[in-house]
């Protein structure tokens, strides 16, 4: 597959980057800033130079691709515009970007809870931004999975998680999301999911599998 990736220099992303390729993907990741292009390209990622933000139209930068991973955020110190043109914006532009580009696929990375803000104002900003772009995704017609981690951390991941309709809470490392994201991307039937994830004791193949057989049972 070929996958675009926003938000490529991220955290999660540059975990991600080296788990596709050795699956065997190939990864386009779209990164802000010039000095960003060797750490993508050690990672095994292929840079392209695109601010999401100032780019009215970004379907060149994602190109001809089989499917595109949202992965970017306005991160932690930055203001409320930053939630609203990143969190927001720039999923917006991608999913533009996705239907000009005739790109199916699309998994984007949100957070637990996001349509129950909590906390300081720029946190709820962000859940506030963050959520509606959710919305924008489910309402678009694409064939998107939306994964929503818990609290994100550095620890180096277990490979076991929880992955459900809906999780009480708690955390998970970014290492893990990544290798969830990877799975997801090869899992078609994941199509039309939003997932809650944490740490948990299940393996992620078997954790998508159960998640899937439970789906179709249901319906």
């Amino acid at each position: 597959m070929k996958i675009s990736i926003v938000g490529a220099h991220g955290k999660v992303a540059m975990h991600l980057h080296p788990i596709l390729k050795e699956k065997g993907h190939s990864v386009r990741g779209l990164i802000r800033k010039n000095e960003q292009k060797q750490d993508l390209i050690d990672a095994g990622a292929e840079p392209v130079l695109c601010d999401v933000e100032k780019e009215a139209d970004i379907s060149d930068a994602i190109g001809m691709v089989d499917a595109v991973v949202f992965a970017a955020g306005a991160g932690p110190g930055s203001g409320h515009e930053r939630k609203w043109s990143v969190d927001y914006g720039g999923a917006m532009k991608l999913i533009d970007a996705a239907k000009k580009n005739g790109i199916e696929r699309f998994v984007l990375i949100s957070a637990m809870k996001v349509e129950e803000p909590k906390g300081s104002e720029t946190f709820r900003e962000y859940q506030k931004a963050k959520s509606e772009a959710d919305e924008a995704l489910r309402k678009s017609l694409l064939n998107y999975t939306i994964i929503r981690p818990g609290k994100l951390t550095n620890e180096k991941g277990s490979g076991r998680v929880s992955l459900a309709q809906e999780l009480p809470g708690g955390e998970i490392p970014r290492e893990d999301v990544a290798r969830v994201v990877a799975a997801i991307l090869e899992h078609p039937e994941t199509i039309g999911m939003q997932l809650d994830l944490t740490s948990g004791d299940q393996p992620i193949e078997e954790a998508i599998k159960a998640l899937t057989q439970k789906h179709r049972q249901s319906h």
